[in-house]
């Protein structure tokens, strides 16, 4: 399973950072990352790495604020947000991927969300 954690209340400009542990299965894509779900908004891909680390790829919005990281030891993933906004809140899953695309369907696995409000 994937076991997110995390999330919070911060004012605009502050900072969280996310976990995703992976545990009891066995993952057979190359991938994990995360994804948000805005209010009213359907399910958008963030941020993913591939489980080596020599890739990661980020959607155009949040380039150079998060950062997606690995500990392979701990079968963690985690997800540095700095200088978040009111528009990043969503909830957040972490998610197991085929492969890195941008897309919901490249995902085998969700793990639950965690949810992340900004205020202004």
């Amino acid at each position: 399973q994937l076991q997110a954690s995390g999330g919070g209340s911060v004012p605009a400009g502050g900072s969280l950072r996310l976990s995703c542990a992976a545990s009891g299965v066995r993952f057979s894509g190359e991938a994990i990352g995360w994804y948000r779900q805005a209010p009213g908004k359907e399910r958008e891909f963030v941020a993913a790495t591939t489980w080596s680390g020599r890739s990661t790829s980020y959607v155009d919005s949040v380039k150079g604020q998060f950062t997606i990281s690995r500990d392979n030891g701990k079968n963690t993933v985690y997800l540095q947000m700095r200088s978040l906004k009111p528009e990043d809140t969503a909830v957040y899953f972490c998610a197991a991927m085929k492969v890195i695309l941008p897309f919901t369907d490249v995902v085998d696995y969700w793990g639950q969300g965690t949810l992340v409000t900004v205020s202004s």
